[in-house]
């Protein structure tokens, strides 16, 4: 039997996953999320998202990557690749609905080289939770 630290898997690697349950129906989480304001957010200022397998990015910040699927309204998973790192990783964003006009939004990323990179990420998608959050409520007033 082996130990794994905290978010080392064998297939995966270090990886790292934000959670949030908001006061807002799928479909308008999504339509956020999809949209050029909410793409920002997430993924980066510059960026369409298409709904196409193998469609490449760049944000205008040079973080590149290409898209491995996208289904409506439940989840975008695609590589994801600063500037400045010599590795993709993969981030996958998934909605799911949570009773009466509530989402859970998930932002999972792995392929991540070490737990310093896994701590880095943690803060790095807790504060894209935040601006996703806030982003959501403001188009809701």
């Amino acid at each position: 039997m082996t130990n794994r630290q905290t978010g080392h898997t064998r297939d995966a690697g270090w990886q790292i996953g934000v959670s949030k349950t908001v006061g807002h129906p799928l479909e308008e989480v999504w339509d956020f999320l999809t949209s050029d304001a909410g793409t920002a957010v997430w993924l980066g200022h510059g960026v369409r998202l298409r709904h196409e397998r193998g469609l490449q990015y760049e944000t205008a910040d040079g973080t590149t990557g290409e898209t491995r699927s996208f289904h409506s309204e439940e989840r975008i998973r695609l590589t994801w690749q600063p500037r400045d790192w010599d590795h993709e990783t993969i981030v996958q964003v998934t909605v799911t609905p949570e009773g009466d006009h509530k989402t859970v939004i998930r932002f999972h990323q792995e392929r991540l080289v070490d737990a310093d990179e896994r701590e880095q990420q943690r803060t790095h998608w807790r504060a894209v939770m935040t601006a996703v959050v806030s982003g959501l409520d403001a188009e809701g007033s």
